[in-house]
């Protein structure tokens, strides 16, 4: 089943998720339809807030970001990258920081540089519900710190400068109000 997307501006983005219990949910099949719904938009990482469920979970795959990459352009960080993050808690972020130009299926059209650290320790239930902690670097790192965001009600626009920030206000507002054009399903505020 695909979800359609939440579209900025619906307030399920801006809440602090909620911890998910053992037995809860279908989680096997609510993990499948994230993996088709994040496919089907051609993301790379989706969080639950994101279909509108304020629970913490989410999905990555930076698997693509290497298929067209010619081998010694391929980040290592991303070789067999595919996770499943129940009940995330990131326990450090260390290194330099380094911008990258990101976007967001939420913020449909808009990219911009965000500086995010090179390293992260992170705390998690896999969909089998084993405990991990593990240290993510570079492009993963990057992915990661941006769906746990999505878990703590942040959105890569409020790293952006306040002029920045003003300069989006319209295009923003447009895609609050559904004037947006994608190739998935989005569901915008009412």
């Amino acid at each position: 089943m695909i979800f359609p997307i939440v579209a900025y501006g619906d307030p399920v983005l801006r809440k602090v998720a909620r911890p998910i219990e053992k037995d809860e949910l279908n989680l096997p099949e609510l993990v499948e339809n994230m993996y088709q719904t994040m496919y089907d938009s051609s993301g790379i990482g989706l969080a639950a807030p994101q279909i509108g469920q304020s629970i913490r979970l989410f999905v990555v795959d930076g698997t693509p970001l290497n298929e067209d990459e010619e081998e010694e352009d391929k980040d290592p960080s991303l070789e067999g990258f595919k996770k499943v993050f129940i009940n995330p808690q990131v326990l450090e972020e260390t290194g330099d920081e380094w911008a990258f130009e990101e976007g967001c299926l939420s913020i449909p059209g808009i990219r911009a540089d965000v500086y995010r650290p090179e390293f992260i320790k992170i705390k998690y239930r896999d969909i089998d519900w084993n405990e991990h902690v593990d240290t993510f670097e570079g492009m993963a790192a990057r992915i990661i710190q941006h769906e746990y965001d999505h878990l703590e009600g942040k959105l890569f626009t409020d790293y952006l400068p306040m002029l920045k920030r003003q300069m989006l206000k319209k295009r923003l507002t447009d895609i609050t109000k559904g004037n947006v054009k994608v190739d998935y399903k989005m569901r915008f505020p009412k």
